[in-house]
């Protein structure tokens, strides 16, 4: 071998036994502490080597050219395990950029100190019997929160998923739920294991016995024989959007609060995490989670507006296909949306502006919106077509949105990427509400057009689950602040 090739062997040696070594400082902190880690915005948690590896890989397009090494990230993570931490959520990446910037002299040890003062010590400030969760519903929604749930259940003192309400569709029909949750076209096999549970028709999921009721009418289901109390339900079937029709899940024994997985209609909250969840009281006993484009829409238009102010804008959005739609043509109520899902682009409504005015009043009849639904099963796109009330450019857009992704309080729900060679399926599993492709931004003076992408449904199952673990006091400090 030449000496490049051994030294860039070598290298990789070294950075694959780091990452090795922090395999089980990850899961102690999670299960000991309640501390979620992750690489700007990338879960470590039951990741693998490579994995933890190629989240260092990718951040650079968040930190410029240079690699986020592991040989960064390790020390933060070793000195995050010797200081009982309370429950928090840790960007191992953020906090080590932070570090080589900010660290004056400071060692890793007394930097970290000091980064997690307010969890420092607080381990046994963690106790919390945990909240028990019910989906009602058991589709493409229902089943990411159920592995977004149970990927969270750490030591128990969260979210605690313990029952599913569907229609029985078959004499079968547990198996085919289990095999639907365990193998995923889009989002890939579930990271665990799925116990088939017939005797209590229920799942035993990572540990989470999860039991299966069938019901056609949500006000008759009693939760309490089953030892659920003082519930959190998520209807994500989107059959009742108003305040009387979820109120039928509140008749209910057991169940204490609702959250819809669609926009309210009425005077409903609508709800997009990051922008106005500090809205939600303990009066609110039914609220919705908005829609996914809102949510993909909703924190950059605020961080334009914050900077720039807006004028007028309109958002089309390039929507994957969904359920609703026919596979090949047939009737369909809605316009258009009887002809094949797969074969066409197909123009359609969508709610996403008038949903955005919920959650930020400032854009009211300020915003227009379309939608194209478009022949793949997941990840769309918002075109934000803004007027602004102050000149600007690319470069100055750019670097502020990334600046929002990286620094600001919208940073789990504001993702940015460098590449001009992403495509959708780049995004598949990516965690924030949108991400800002800045190579495709445009601007001219006062107009800007930005090209948002989104996991329509992993990213928003994500921020349902901010929503959840808002309402029920569990949500998590979050560090860097």
């Amino acid at each position: 071998m030449t000496d490049k090739t051994d030294q860039c062997l070598r290298d990789w040696i070294e950075r694959e036994a780091l990452a090795e070594a922090m395999i089980p400082l990850v899961g102690q902190l999670y299960r000991n502490n309640n501390v979620i880690t992750s690489i700007y915005g990338r879960g470590l948690i039951n990741r693998s080597v490579i994995a933890i590896l190629k989240a260092h890989r990718s951040a650079r397009h968040r930190v410029g050219n240079d690699e986020l090494s592991v040989r960064d990230t390790y020390p933060i993570i070793e000195a995050m395990s010797k200081l009982d931490l309370g429950a928090a959520s840790i960007d191992l990446g953020k906090l080590a950029t932070k570090f080589k910037e900010e660290a004056n002299g400071r060692s890793v040890d007394d930097f970290v100190r000091e980064e997690l003062a307010p969890v420092v010590g607080k381990s046994n400030e963690n106790k919390h019997q945990g909240t028990d969760v019910v989906l009602y519903g058991f589709g493409r929604i229902g089943r990411l929160l159920a592995r977004l749930i149970v990927d969270r259940t750490g030591s128990g003192d969260g979210l605690r998923l313990r029952a599913v309400v569907v229609r029985k569709g078959a004499e079968n029909d547990l198996m085919k739920r289990a095999s639907l949750l365990r193998r995923d076209s889009v989002h890939g096999s579930f990271k665990g294991t799925i116990v088939v549970d017939e005797a209590n028709n229920a799942l035993n999921i990572n540990g989470n016995l999860v039991k299966f009721i069938y019901s056609n009418d949500p006000s008759t289901v009693d939760y309490t024989q089953y030892g659920i109390k003082d519930a959190l339900l998520v209807d994500n079937t989107g059959r009742w959007r108003d305040a009387e029709g979820l109120g039928q899940h509140l008749q209910c024994p057991g169940i204490k609060r609702v959250v819809l997985t669609a926009p309210g209609k009425g005077t409903m909250k609508n709800i997009v995490h990051g922008i106005n969840h500090t809205e939600i009281t303990a009066e609110d006993k039914i609220i919705s989670a908005a829609s996914c484009t809102t949510n993909a829409i909703v924190p950059v238009l605020k961080a334009m507006n914050d900077k720039f102010g807006i004028v007028h804008g309109h958002v089309e959005t390039v929507h994957s296909y969904t359920n609703d739609q026919n596979l090949i043509d047939n009737f369909h109520k809605g316009s258009r949306r009887g002809r094949s899902a797969a074969l066409n682009m197909v123009i359609t409504e969508t709610g996403a502006a008038t949903a955005a005015e919920k959650a930020l009043p400032f854009l009211k009849g300020k915003l227009t919106g379309n939608a194209i639904r478009v022949p793949t099963p997941n990840v769309s796109m918002a075109i934000l077509s803004l007027t602004l009330e102050q000149s600007t450019s690319v470069e100055d857009v750019n670097e502020y949105l990334r600046q929002i992704a990286m620094h600001s309080e919208l940073q789990k729900q504001i993702d940015f990427v460098a590449s001009q060679e992403v495509v959708s399926t780049d995004f598949v599993g990516n965690r924030h509400a949108g991400i800002v492709d800045s190579k495709a931004t445009i601007c001219t003076d006062k107009r800007v057009i930005l090209y948002v992408w989104y996991d329509n449904e992993y990213g928003y199952s994500c921020q349902v689950v901010r929503v959840m673990e808002e309402i029920a006091g569990v949500h998590p400090p979050v560090f860097p602040a």
